[in-house]
């Protein structure tokens, strides 16, 4: 299958991409709607994963300035949905080569540095974290121990 025509399916991108559809426009009212655009995007979802997707992130139905009911993110969806795992509350793990920065699900972050700083991984110095995000202080900042460091976060979540 050609590179343009493969479809993305992958859970963590799918909802960085619905994050930024979502906060970069108000005309989204339908999950058709945004079914469309996701995949527009290369994402080939159904309207019940859609619909899952957005009940996770905390979307909600607002009114527009113009009268019609859209999705936004909930800004006050400040806690995780019950028996959601560490893994799915993680967005986006990045390092810039000093400091590593951890995106979660709005109210999640605090769980998953908690769950880091109790694993005492060697890689980590410590954690701070906020409502959606989490800096992680490297033991080191070696390209190579930042790359391991992100590895050895990835799977102490998925543990």
């Amino acid at each position: 299958m050609p590179a343009s025509t493969e479809t993305r399916s992958d859970s963590k991108s799918r909802f960085a991409a619905i994050r930024q559809l979502l906060s970069q426009t108000d005309k989204l009212s339908t999950q058709d709607e945004l079914r469309d655009e996701l995949e527009e995007l290369g994402f080939s979802v159904t309207q019940s994963t859609v619909s899952r997707d957005l009940r996770r992130m905390g979307a909600i139905k607002a009114i527009d300035p113009q009268g019609r009911t859209v999705y936004r993110l909930d800004q006050d969806a400040n806690l995780p949905v019950a028996g959601t795992s560490l893994r799915d509350m993680v967005s986006d793990i990045k390092h810039n080569g000093s400091i590593i920065v951890i995106h979660t699900t709005p109210g999640s972050a605090s769980l998953v540095a908690r769950h880091l700083d109790h694993q005492r991984p060697a890689e980590i110095l410590g954690t701070i974290a906020g409502d959606d995000t989490i800096f992680v202080a490297p033991a080191s900042s070696t390209t190579k121990v930042m790359n391991e460091t992100v590895r050895a976060i990835e799977e102490s979540l998925s543990s």
